[in-house]
């Protein structure tokens, strides 16, 4: 831990704490059919989103996917906006038309997020296309899952990248499900992070509950995207804790989550926010009294963001095109 800040240490533990509080009070009003658009939920994941954008400048871009809260959250989207873009109300983000998906806040950086897998991959690439034909020093990262390993689109984009060295760091969460596929199932090579080995690009995997492997291994990656040294790969190892879609596949009653319960329960033990915290305790860098504190701030943002969203209007049906492109 030696020669890391104290405030970094605490605003990472906040980043995470405040992704985790967020999503997980999404569970009730999901149950309860007050949220009607899909969510997926973040939840076992905020180490990644957490660290990578630890190491960006505000000018930077980055490029979701359908589990985008916490990448959003992460780069520093507006909490209120966000949940009410999930209660599809007019304040939201996207003005309501999008739901959980489909995340945008620009003036942080947050370019924007969509269902469609691998959809955002190529627009990021453009973005660092972009970046490079102007020379502003902007990096762009790309989030996506390991099922994104699966579409053509990021194999075609690996070789542009490479092949022009643009500042781009494509960041694979891979929690080791396709929707319900266990990876075994649809991968010959379960590496991902080699995929990017026959383009030439500098490829490595990471521990992605443990934050503070992935803020060093982020920064890295960024140093070498911003000083001119081509596309960097990082594969961060994960797992999300609830079900593919929604707080749990079974309680939906759409899905079936075949994962085996010892497999969850194992790694329920590697919580990315409680290895964290016991870290910090451990080495004395945090007293348990902020540990509470920095929680109970989570609880009271998330809490005043949910009274903001239902306190807003839903989109009227005669505003159907307005903020979208005809």
């Amino acid at each position: 831990m030696e020669g890391y800040p104290k405030e970094l240490l605490t605003e990472l533990l906040r980043k995470m704490q405040r992704i985790r509080v967020c999503e997980e009070s999404l569970v009730e009003p999901i149950l309860k059919g007050e949220i009607r658009t899909p969510c997926h939920l973040y939840s076992g994941q905020e180490a990644i989103a957490a660290g990578v954008c630890a190491v960006l400048d505000r000018r930077d871009y980055v490029f979701g996917n359908h589990r985008s809260h916490g990448h959003y959250l992460a780069r520093g989207g507006n909490m209120r906006e966000m949940v009410a873009e999930i209660f599809c109300r007019n304040a939201g983000c996207s003005r309501g038309r999008g739901g959980s998906m489909h995340l945008v806040d620009p003036a942080n950086g947050m370019m924007g997020s969509a269902p469609i897998v691998g959809g955002t991959i190529s627009l990021a690439m453009g973005a660092a296309l972009a970046s490079s034909i102007r020379g502003d020093g902007r990096i762009t990262v790309s989030f996506f899952g390991d099922g994104a390993a699966g579409e053509g689109v990021i194999y075609e984009c690996l070789n542009f990248a490479s092949l022009k060295k643009l500042p781009i760091l494509f960041v694979c969460e891979n929690n080791f499900y396709s929707t319900h596929m266990p990876i075994r199932e649809c991968r010959v090579e379960t590496n991902i992070y080699k995929v990017a080995e026959p383009f030439c690009i500098n490829s490595l995997q990471v521990d992605g509950n443990d934050v503070l492997e992935v803020y060093v291994a982020g920064k890295k990656a960024v140093e070498q995207c911003r000083n001119g040294g081509g596309p960097v790969f990082m594969e961060c190892l994960t797992y999300r804790f609830r079900g593919h879609v929604g707080p749990d596949d079974n309680i939906q009653g759409s899905h079936t989550d075949i994962r085996p319960t010892e497999e969850i329960e194992s790694w329920l033990l590697r919580d990315p926010i409680k290895r964290f915290e016991s870290y910090l305790l451990k080495n004395k860098f945090i007293e348990q009294e902020t540990l509470e504190s920095i929680r109970r701030e989570a609880e009271i943002e998330v809490a005043e963001a949910h009274r903001f969203a239902v306190s807003c209007e839903h989109p009227e049906a005669k505003d159907l095109t307005e903020h979208v492109f005809n």
